[in-house]
């Protein structure tokens, strides 16, 4: 006899949920009970529109399988696609649980060649389009919050390897990524007192970003073996993060492939040294070099993805 269902009742929007990692965790949500709104702008790779509504065909994949689920194709990069997705949750289901930021897209280049509408459009997308959906979804639970009605809402963004070690010919999409860790952060020392935890995942999957930047590492294996590189595996953990299960849990990042989950420790004080006074060019460049010779050697840059 199966236990009961973790989000059953709650209202959960997922952006970029068209595909990949997005679609998985829509699916995910719907099958422990959430009611899904389903945001895709129906875009290609660099961020161009495409030719129909992949929004669509998952609200119809939730609707098939008995789940309840919306679709809302608006640009989250905007306050109007922002608060209109937010609008939908609460006039489609009355209320507003869980927000899922997860859209994004590529346009890599290396430093010396990136234009500045590529990191324009880059950071709009992932940076710019996990802060305006926060921002409305989170005014409307502090209002509640106000009222009297707290609720036991969660945020689950999207980081990324790439925004906690650097990835290189990725300039634009690691900044991105790294600045999401500290919205992330902010959100959740500021949101926690109107009943909202926030965190972030930097999960590694198979999507339309990382299949082609790593063809071999991503393709999928035989049918008899485990898939480490399915979209499927990162959502388990991210429908936990949006469940009121995660209770006491915020302000914390998680890197996710396969079957493995890890809690990532950020910046934190290393071998430090206090003359007490200002020191001269030349002994601050010995002491610096003396304390890294003391300090952990930092994790590699990645190559791409």
């Amino acid at each position: 006899m199966s236990g009961p269902l973790l989000c059953e009742g709650r209202v959960v929007i997922v952006t970029g949920a068209g595909r990949g990692l997005g679609r998985a965790h829509a699916l995910a949500y719907a099958a422990e009970g959430a009611r899904i709104v389903v945001n895709d702008l129906g875009v290609g790779l660099d961020g161009t529109p495409g030719p129909d509504s992949p929004a669509a065909r998952v609200v119809a994949e939730i609707r098939a399988a008995g789940g309840q689920a919306v679709a809302h194709g608006g640009d989250i990069a905007t306050t109007e696609g922002a608060a209109s997705l937010v609008r939908t949750a609460l006039e489609t289901y009355g209320r507003l649980d869980t927000l899922v930021n997860n859209a994004g897209f590529l346009r890599d280049r290396m430093l010396v060649n990136l234009d500045e509408d590529d990191w324009d459009a880059v950071l709009r997308v992932h940076l710019k389009g996990h802060f305006l959906p926060l921002k409305h979804a989170a005014a409307h639970w502090r209002a509640e919050a106000k009222d009297g009605r707290t609720p036991r809402a969660r945020v689950v963004n999207t980081s990324s390897g790439a925004g906690l070690l650097g990835s290189v010919g990725q300039g634009n999409y690691s900044a991105a990524k790294a600045g999401i860790i500290g919205l992330t952060l902010v959100a959740a020392a500021e949101l926690g007192r109107y009943g909202v935890q926030v965190n972030a995942i930097a999960p590694a999957a198979r999507t339309r970003m990382t299949e082609r930047a790593f063809a071999d590492t991503m393709a999928a294996p035989g049918a008899d073996s485990f898939d480490a590189m399915a979209p499927e595996n990162v959502s388990p953990l991210v429908v936990w993060l949006g469940a009121s299960a995660s209770s006491g849990v915020t302000g914390r990042v998680f890197e996710t492939e396969g079957g493995r989950i890890t809690v990532m420790e950020g910046w934190r004080p290393g071998p430090t040294a206090d003359k007490g006074a200002r020191w001269t060019p030349s002994e601050a460049g010995d002491t610096a070099l003396k304390l890294l010779a003391q300090a952990e050697v930092p994790g590699a840059v990645h190559g791409a993805g």
